[in-house]
């Protein structure tokens, strides 16, 4: 089984390929403004780094969050879109899970949810969103954070005694033989994990 990953729910997206036999190929993490958009290009490359078509694509796992609204969206809408077309089934992956199942034992997932908070997941701590302060509250000394919400803080979490990998580590960005064992032993639907009111809302809603 041939698996195309996908994620854009962080600020950091991703694409890669999981092969056969198990090896996988990754496109480099694309971190340009609107990273989102720039997905399909990011798909060509991982299957020209492969040598294969998209006919060989025999699943397709994609991050459903939780993360930036419209960058999400992007990604759930262009993996439902080659699901379509290429008649493969699309299966859901929580980033916070993919994020911290490529981390070492211990660490904490954490995305940078904007308005001064991160979504993050750890031992013992439900995935929520917090804010910074409130997220170290829960943190040991040590704790190893990953994701784009760690990169952003890094040195408030610095300050409590916590360690984030340098800027260009893998371990920022769902790992796609990650999500590809999410989607073989908890598949979720392709559609979006909010962990928080959205911050558009209807007007007869306000």
């Amino acid at each position: 089984m041939t698996t195309l990953t996908i994620d854009t729910a962080t600020s950091i997206a991703s694409v890669g390929l999981v092969l056969t036999d198990g090896s996988n190929v990754t496109a480099e993490p694309i971190r340009a403004a609107n990273a989102a958009q720039h997905v399909l290009s990011a798909v060509d490359a991982v299957l020209g780094a492969a040598g294969i078509s998209v006919d060989d694509i025999s699943c397709i796992a994609v991050g459903r969050g939780p993360g930036s609204f419209t960058g999400l969206r992007i990604g759930l809408a262009t993996a439902l879109g080659l699901s379509e077309a290429l008649a493969v089934r699309v299966v859901g992956v929580d980033t916070l899970g993919a994020l911290q199942q490529a981390a070492p034992a211990g660490a904490f997932a954490v995305i940078d949810a904007r308005r001064g908070e991160v979504f993050a997941q750890g031992v013992g701590v439900a995935a929520a969103s917090y804010t910074p302060v409130q997220l170290t509250a829960h943190l040991e000394r040590g704790t190893v954070l990953v994701g784009d919400g760690a990169l952003r803080y890094r040195e408030l979490f610095a300050e409590s005694g916590c360690t984030v990998p340098a800027d260009a580590s893998p371990l920022h960005w769902p790992s796609p033989a990650a999500m590809a064992e999410q989607a073989q032993s908890s598949p979720q639907p392709a559609t979006a994990l909010y962990l928080r009111a959205p911050d558009a809302v209807p007007v007869a809603a306000r």
